[in-house]
């Protein structure tokens, strides 16, 4: 081969090489997809959660859906009014106030008042634990208090006290991760305005539920009968507030046999 053949096979390299180059930047502008300045701003204001509280997959699939969608703009539990306020803005519209809510673990059988029906010896995790017989405590809906819920709060805002998780709500910001996480499904979210919570999750009948937790709702029907609003009722043996009724008037507390209805701390 000599140096001409060589020149040539060169040139036509970089010919086609130029020419599938050109193609593919006529291609980009072509078919180029128009992304809305928006979008970039709104996940820009959006605290980077990626929880999924507001029912889309992260924050980018969020802002997205606000954008294409007509999503609504204070779905947002972790950045509240302050981020709807600003979504607004870059929507044009007015934000409507979010109902402040917190993570409240339903259940008050700590170590000193629930019977337990085995020692666990297993993995230190709720969900393995579970899966034996339902977990070492004999109330069926008790919190097993392995922290799987804690482990997977971002914020930090759940922690184990006598082996039943607690809430600290000065900084849940009802992202609704700990919900999925607890394989007992006791973890709730409760409306801040609200002052008083059922802290029980078991429907047990009374007779047996006394004979799990000391601090168990014996499904009496006295809360129910002193409601002053009718925010209380007694179904399948286990005390629900239904908190758009709720005036925070306590009687229900107050007249609790077994003191399952509690004030809360916040």
């Amino acid at each position: 081969m000599n140096i001409s053949d060589i020149v040539t096979a060169v040139v036509i390299v970089g010919a086609t090489g130029l020419i599938f180059g050109c193609l593919l930047a006529f291609a980009s502008i072509i078919f180029e997809i128009k992304s809305d300045e928006r979008e970039t701003k709104i996940l820009d204001v959006l605290p980077g959660a990626n929880c999924g509280a507001c029912g889309y997959t992260g924050c980018s699939a969020y802002a997205s859906a606000i954008v294409k969608e007509n999503a609504p703009i204070n779905a947002c539990s972790v950045g509240r009014d302050a981020v709807a306020k600003k979504i607004g803005k870059i929507m044009g519209i007015k934000a409507e106030k979010v109902e402040p809510m917190t993570a409240k673990v339903m259940c008050g059988g700590d170590c000193s008042i629930a019977a337990d029906k085995y020692e666990y010896e297993g993995i230190h995790d709720c969900l393995a634990a579970s899966k034996l017989a339902g977990g070492p405590k004999e109330c069926p809906n008790g919190c097993l208090g392995f922290g799987n819920c804690a482990i997977a709060c971002p914020f930090d805002a759940i922690s184990i006290e006598n082996g039943v998780a607690v809430v600290n709500e000065e900084k849940c910001r009802a992202c609704g991760i700990c919900i999925k996480k607890c394989p007992k499904h006791i973890i709730k979210l409760v409306p801040k305005k609200n002052k008083y919570l059922v802290l029980c999750s078991n429907s047990e009948k009374g007779a047996l539920t006394g004979k799990y937790c000391q601090a168990g709702c014996i499904g009496c029907k006295i809360c129910e009968k002193v409601c002053l609003a009718g925010a209380i009722k007694v179904t399948d043996n286990l005390a629900h507030i239904d908190y758009d009724l709720c005036i925070n008037c306590g009687e229900c507390a107050d007249k609790c046999p077994k003191k399952v209805i509690v004030k809360r701390d916040a």
